[in-house]
């Protein structure tokens, strides 16, 4: 081989060994209701940084429960605020890495053949005559479960609805019941009705801001990336989420930010 050659290989060796030495498979836990828009942001992510990245989407009252157990998650998002101030209090993240990412919001779904019109109706679809159930995520454990059960306490229609409830792990979940015909009309995340393929399946009504608590959500560092070597990396992708390209991305799919949130 020339010497010039070999310099060459040496130094692409050389390259691809810090790029592989610099780069962190990170492992994310994220809130169901994240599902298009983490995925979008984590394609430009990846690109840019060299990292890939483990994603589990999920109830973030479960990824709760897994992460004060040991799961080796090393960030959170979650749908939940709460969740992560938990985990702070019990020294499970790493000190001033949380911060409210989004603000979400959720609306009264229907598939595009249902005579409901949610529209006209607003929560009074979901007791709708032809309604025989209802899929909301599981409020023991997920945040838009809550949420959905708040607003219709609020809209005074919780008696007549509890009975026809059909609970999904998460409000992925949910969204599936009834997209797939198992529920007639759902509760679910706006930022599910807006992306594929909801958005092209379906209709649906904004359920008022005053109908349920305001839904901050919840971005932290796990102690776990520090054991893991991915703190580096963690911090990165936070960075990303709070980018303008990142923000954009949440607005995207119906989420306010925390400094522009709507007013209560």
């Amino acid at each position: 081989m020339f010497p010039a050659a070999r310099i060459l290989l040496a130094a692409l060796l050389a390259l691809a060994f810090s790029v592989n030495a610099s780069a962190s498979e990170l492992v994310i836990a994220a809130a169901s209701d994240l599902n298009a828009a983490v995925k979008e942001l984590l394609a430009g992510f990846e690109k840019r940084t060299g990292h890939t990245v483990k994603l589990s989407l999920g109830s973030s009252g479960n990824f709760h429960a897994q992460i004060r157990n040991g799961a080796p998650f090393d960030v959170f998002l979650s749908a939940d605020l709460n969740y992560v101030r938990d985990l702070e209090k019990s020294g499970l993240t790493e000190p001033e890495t949380s911060y409210t990412y989004a603000i979400g919001r959720i609306v009264v779904w229907v598939p595009r053949n249902s005579p409901i019109d949610p529209q006209a109706l607003g929560m009074k679809a979901l007791v709708h005559a032809q309604v025989r159930k209802i899929a909301i995520a599981n409020p023991k454990h997920a945040p838009y479960g809550r949420a959905a059960v708040a607003a219709m306490e609020k809209a005074g229609i919780y008696t007549a609805a509890k009975d026809k409830l059909v609970l999904g792990e998460n409000i992925s979940q949910a969204a599936q019941f009834v997209q797939s015909g198992a529920a007639d009309i759902g509760v679910v995340a706006l930022s599910l009705a807006l992306a594929e393929p909801m958005k092209s399946q379906g209709q649906y009504w904004n359920v008022p801001l005053d109908h349920y608590p305001r839904m901050d959500q919840g971005a932290v560092i796990l102690k776990q990336a520090t054991r893991s070597g991915h703190a580096a990396a963690a911090r990165e992708f936070l960075s990303e989420l709070r980018s303008p390209q990142g923000r954009a991305i949440l607005q995207k799919f119906g989420f306010s930010l925390p400094d522009n949130g709507p007013s209560r």
